[in-house]
């Protein structure tokens, strides 16, 4: 029997060479106890990086899937992180271990804004899709989705003491939602352009928010139940607050008679910024005395809120001042002298503290107020780096201190071009204006040198060297070793689009954008002065031609040579005589890239018109064309000794094709932006690819063998799957489509928990019906028969009960997907649903999960089980069984709980010190112990 071309898969083995990415933002977090203000979390990709500022090292990476990251948020005890993700997806790692228990999947695109209430036990989303949306943590469900808005959510802040939420949006309106209702009863009108960012002061009685202008708007609160509490008058419901300070609230409509409003917000004026820009981002340190805030340049501003102490202080100085001007003045004039009288105002509470100037523009900052008067500032910025400062807040004139600055671990711009070494170790990256060398193992840097623009580069035979084509025409060596610039020559008069080794490795070819290509050799010279000899190059030849180059390749015997050119065509010239031989024509555009394979027998190019197209070199003529990507192809590479090559887009993807048989083998996914150049290992076990995204990613030959048709069958799986999850969501009747709406989404994993459970209540009616023909059977022979055979599922499982099986499908839902699951059942199903749930409750299992998904299914199929006459005795027993059984629980939990109170109580007066207080001092020692080890360790290195 014949064996069909085996292929074997490539895997993705790492992400590196990307600090934290531009899409989110970063936050300090603290791990195992450890100093507050030392460990940052910022997005990498999909991943997120926990970084040691102090000493550069990435210590732990929390795994994500398959989408970008886009807004972090380290829970109030320091334990968790939730992690938003372009897909609308948010899940909740501890940062003990690095593990995810708890997702959430609410929102149909990415993640904006993510914020802890208070306590923890909260968690609320905001999105690009408009939604706002509050979870329970503790419950692992979603409460309800509030929409309102209508553009991207870019703020949401829960009010500490009272259940309020204030979400501010792109629309430039600010809501205000009370959480008990569920409804928007205060809309913020006073902004003219987009609403960037907004914080909360004076113990939430101020509201501070950025805009597209240099003004930062402050805005006074009056919580009006207080006031009605002491005795103040009504104040009517449905206002908008108007930008004018001097106008005075507008009726948005609505009856006189409706319920009163909460709180009133009047604009107490404005703070200037010196940035003219938007706001990029507005935050503030956890008791809300410094705020931060920068545009879309380098500088951060740093203001500081007074206390009430402050400010008297500050006013009585002011008054003292007014005083001596008035007297001196009215005694000058002769007058009598009068008080002056000094107001309050906002600048007097919020006064400017310090601007901090980074290297780069700022994407995200980070403030942290530490004992003493710190405060530590973390900021992201544009060009792949974290710096952090640290400031004396109580000094007269503070000062940022640059405390750390994490450059080492990738590139500040783009990397346009890959190399691997001879020896397939070492990995070479060169952008802008640095180029490195990793070491492919531990991915860490070797050697870090500073450059021209990079376009090309390859390894020396012997791996002591680099060369590379850099933007200006020049080619630079540089030595390993030493990590120093050999030489520099001035080779062309255009970029230095491509570079070639020879296959003798005595030389390389380049080509130009000046329209030329030139030939190379190596040869060792002796410098004036120095002992040994160093690495040149030395100009042989010359092919002039009409066109930019923009590709070059030497076949490997060595007998031609094939450059792509502008004008769209591939010329193949004899290397010999520089002869013309073939012209290849064909694409609609430039081609970009090429190779030849091993065997000198094909040629394939990559065009930036979307096509790959392979060629025959005997002839010239085109064996076929094939549509690859979405966008340009911008690399091409055969892999070593075969006919398989790789080819990258700018539509973010990795395809393998098989030259031979004209096939497309699979698809490497990872990279968020354009795929800009790959490197393939001269072992072919190993890739490299570098991206827009700042990342670069190392993809590993497995010992996996890919069947094709399987893997095409898989694509139209997922592709089926992707559409089912994007298709309409279930309508639940009654349910109008107002301001609150249930938080879940109908995804693939809530189909399929659906038919599980379908599947399990089929195999429950299967079941039943097979012990009542054994039943009936017996009771007609007048004597005990065999069982009937029994189902291999509930073997499989244990030999569970029929009823018990489908409580266990349903115990195995995932908490967060529970409602949309039940949501997708059909009415048929729920009847018997019922009558199992009456049987769970009645003998005490899983009682509180029974209770939740009989309460939603009552809510959402409340007329058809009404005016159902079989199912009002059901109903009726459920009421009584789940009253009587709710309430032993209680009692139950009530008991538990007064038990451990009087224990701790007994136990405290007992020892006369604080429970707990053991542990603490433990946690102490093994502080101190571990600050002597670094000590230790940072006095050693």
């Amino acid at each position: 029997m014949g064996l069909t071309k085996q292929y074997l898969r490539y895997a993705s083995s790492a992400v590196f060479g990307v600090i934290g990415s531009q899409k989110a933002n970063i936050s300090y977090v603290t791990l195992r106890g450890g100093e507050r203000g030392r460990y940052v979390a910022v997005a990498a990709c999909e991943h997120v990086f926990i970084w040691d500022v102090r000493k550069g090292e990435k210590v732990l990476i929390l795994q994500g899937q398959k989408h970008e990251v886009t807004y972090l948020c380290p829970s109030p005890d320091g334990i968790h992180i939730a992690v938003g993700y372009e897909d609308g997806a948010v899940r909740i790692f501890s940062l003990m271990n690095g593990e995810s228990n708890v997702s959430f999947n609410g929102h149909k695109s990415a993640v904006s804004v993510i914020r802890y209430d208070g306590l923890g036990a909260r968690l609320v989303t905001g999105s690009k899709d408009t939604d706002v949306i509050v979870w329970d943590i503790i419950n692992e469900c979603g409460l309800y989705r509030l929409r309102g808005h209508k553009d991207v959510i870019t703020q949401a802040l829960f009010l500490k003491d009272k259940n309020l939420l204030v979400t501010s949006s792109k629309d430039s309106f600010v809501k205000w939602w009370d959480l008990d209702t569920q409804h928007c009863f205060k809309t913020m009108v006073g902004h003219r352009s987009e609403v960037w960012g907004m914080v909360l002061l004076n113990q939430e009685n101020r509201l501070l928010t950025g805009s597209a202008d240099s003004e930062l708007r402050a805005w006074d609160i009056n919580y009006l139940q207080q006031e009605k509490a002491e005795g103040e008058p009504k104040v009517k419901k449905g206002k908008t607050l108007l930008d004018d300070d001097d106008e005075e609230d507008n009726e948005e409509g609505g009856d006189e008679s409706a319920d009163e409003r909460i709180l009133s917000c009047k604009k107490a004026g404005s703070i200037l910024r010196e940035a003219r820009d938007r706001v990029v981002s507005l935050t503030a340190d956890s008791k809300a005395r410094v705020i931060a805030c920068h545009g879309n340049d380098s500088v951060l501003e740093l203001f500081t809120v007074l206390s009430e102490d402050e400010v008297q202080k500050r006013m009585t100085k002011k008054l003292k001042k007014a005083k001596k001007k008035a007297a001196k003045a009215q005694k000058d004039a002769g007058e009598e002298v009068v008080e002056p009288v000094v107001d309050c105002m906002l600048k007097d509470e919020i006064i400017r503290l310090t601007n901090i100037k980074a290297s780069a523009k700022i994407r995200w900052a980070e403030c942290l107020s530490c004992t003493g008067g710190e405060l530590k500032v973390a900021l992201l910025l544009q060009n792949n780096t974290i710096e952090t400062y640290s400031l004396k807040t109580l000094d007269k004139t503070p000062a940022a201190n640059k405390t750390a600055r994490l450059t080492i671990g990738g590139h500040r711009t783009d990397v346009r071009t890959l190399a691997f070494s001879s020896d397939n170790l070492a990995v070479l990256s060169a952008s802008g204006d640095t180029v490195k060398v990793w070491n492919r193992s531990t991915l860490q840097v070797i050697r870090t040198m500073s450059c021209e623009y990079a376009l090309c580069s390859l390894f020396v035979p012997g791996d002591r060297q680099i060369i590379l084509g850099t933007k200006s025409g020049k080619l630079q060596i540089f030595e390993l070793a030493s990590g120093s610039l050999l030489e520099t020559v001035e080779a062309h008069d255009g970029a230095l689009w491509s570079l070639c080794l020879a296959p003798d490795q005595r030389g390389i070819v380049t080509g130009s954008a000046d329209k030329t290509v030139k030939f190379w050799e190596f040869e060792l010279i002796k410098d004036e002065g120095m002992s040994q000899k160093r690495l040149s190059v030395k100009h042989r030849r010359t092919l002039q031609l009409e066109e930019d180059v923009l590709c070059v390749k030497l076949s490997p015997d060595h007998r031609l040579l094939a450059v792509s050119l502008l004008d769209c065509t591939v010329k193949v010239f004899y290397t010999d005589t520089l002869k013309f031989f073939l012209s290849l024509y064909g694409h609609k555009l430039p081609v970009l890239c090429l190779d030849i394979s091993h065997d000198n027998t094909l040629i394939a190019t990559g065009s930036a018109d979307r096509n790959v197209k392979i060629w025959g070199l005997d002839f010239g003529d085109c064996h076929r064309s094939m549509f690859a990507h979405d966008d340009s192809v911008m690399f091409l590479q055969f892999v070593p000794k075969t006919h398989l090559f790789f080819t990258s887009g700018k539509d973010k993807k990795i395809k393998q094709w098989d030259a031979d048989k004209f096939e497309h083998i699979q698809t490497l996914e990872g990279h968020h932006r354009e795929v800009w150049c790959l490197a393939i290992s001269p072992n072919g076990d190993h890739l490299v690819s570098s991206s827009h995204d700042k990342s670069l990613r190392l993809w590993e030959r497995t010992r996996e063998p890919i069947i094709l048709e399987e893997e095409r069958e898989m694509e139209r799986e997922a592709e089926f799957e992707e559409s089912l999850a994007q298709g309409d969501a279930p309508v639940v009747p009654g349910e109008t489509q107002g301001e609150a709406a249930p938080a879940g989404k109908k995804t693939v994993e809530t189909v399929k928990a659906a038919e599980r459970i379908m599947e399990a209540l089929e195999l429950y009616r299967e079941e039943t019906r097979k012990m009542e023909e054994h039943k009936y059977a017996c009771e007609h022979a007048g004597k005990e028969l065999p069982p009937p055979k029994p189902n291999p599922i509930l073997v499989a499982f244990g030999n569970v009960s029929p009823s018990r099986h489908v409580l266990d499908v349903i115990r195995k839902v995932r908490s967060s997907e529970l409602e949309v699951s039940l949501l997708v059942l059909p009415f048929p199903y729920i009847p018997e649903l019922l009558k199992l749930f009456n049987s769970y409750i009645q003998q005490g299992l899983e009682v509180e999960l029974v209770c939740r998904c009989l309460f939603f299914l009552l809510k959402i199929h409340f007329g058809q089980i009404s005016s159902n006459q079989m199912l009002l005795s059901v109903i009726d027993e459920l009421r009584t069984n789940t009253l009587s059984k709710v309430r032993q629980i209680r009692d139950v939990m009530g008991f538990n709980s007064a038990a451990l109170q009087f224990l701790q109580r007994e136990i405290e007066s007992k020892e006369d010190v604080t429970f707990f207080a053991e542990a603490t001092g433990q946690l102490k020692e093994k502080k101190k112990r571990r600050r002597r080890r670094e000590r230790a360790v940072l006095t050693i290195a």
